[in-house]
Formats: C-alpha cells, structure tokens, sequence
C-alpha cells in the first residue's frame, strides 16, 4: 500500500492533535485536581414543594450584605416570578425544579445554569447595571416551555426597596 506523502503529513497531524487534546484533559483532571461541575447538593424532588428552605422561595439579605436568592423551577414557570436584588452585592442563586430538566437564563449576564430535578443548583453572580433583566427557561421542558420567564429587578441600594420588604418573596 503505498500512502501519499502529504496524506501521511495529515494523518500525522491529526493524530497529534488527538494525542495533544487527550493529553491536555488528562492533565487538567489529574495533575491539577480541576473536575467539571458535578451535583453535590441533593434534595428529594417530591419534597421540593414542603422543603423548609424551597417551600418559601424569595430573597434574603444576608448580615453580610450578600444576597440568597431560593427559586423553584416548575413547568411552567419560576416562584419567586419577580425578583429583587440589589446592585453591585454579591447575589448567590439557589435553585430546584420538582418536576422536570429547566434551564435557568437571566438575559444579558453571565447567570446561566441547568435545574435538575433532585439536585440543587446553586451559581453566585454581581449585577453592576441597575434595571430589568429577563429570566427564561433555556432548556425544552415541555408544550408550554416559550412562557416559562421571571423578572429580576437590580435595585439602586436595599435602602430603595424599603430595607428588604417588596424583595421579591423576601423571608
């Protein structure tokens, strides 16, 4: 069988490619410990709705000035569907789903993360512009997925909104 030179320069290139990009995985995860994003947190989804911390999802401000934000993502829609934060405050994300896989998207940010039912999902972000972002649904949940959207509102200061009262579901 005789191969072609510059066929034999693409087939070497394209098994060094393999080998570099095995080899660059393999050191991320075992030289350096670095493992993709795995579900730790826990919850059993048919107690999501009687959960102490999911039953009444909502806003709180934190001593620390940081805000928790508890969310269930249901077909379809998300409790608290208006939510308010304030600027510039570190915002941590709790989120659930008792039924289905969700996507959770705030339009314009770089909060984005998926809602598997029985785990909960959990990303913190910082919101420098004040005003209205939209929340959608980003994963196909079902016939009435395209009305599946939350409001979150990035407030001036907490002292606006009345020191957390109309927080959005506040606790």
């Amino acid at each position: 069988m005789n191969v072609d030179f510059y066929e034999k320069i693409w087939m070497w290139a394209a098994g060094g490619i393999i080998v570099i990009f095995l080899a660059s995985i393999g050191f991320t995860t075992f030289g350096k410990a670095i493992q993709p994003p795995s579900h730790v947190e826990m919850i059993n989804p048919d107690s999501v709705r009687t959960d102490p911390e999911f039953s009444r999802p909502g806003v709180t401000m934190n001593a620390d000035g940081s805000v928790t934000v508890v969310i269930q993502a249901f077909m379809f829609g998300f409790t608290p569907s208006e939510i308010r934060v304030p600027r510039n405050r570190p915002v941590t994300f709790r989120l659930t789903s008792p039924d289905v896989i969700h996507g959770f998207q705030i339009v314009q940010t770089n909060g984005n993360t998926m809602v598997v039912p029985g785990y909960v999902s959990q990303f913190t972000t910082q919101f420098s512009r004040a005003g209205e972002y939209l929340i959608v649904c980003n994963e196909y949940c079902g016939l009435g997925h395209h009305i599946m959207a939350a409001k979150l509102i990035v407030e001036e200061s907490p002292a606006a909104s009345g020191a957390g009262a109309g927080m959005g579901g506040a606790r």
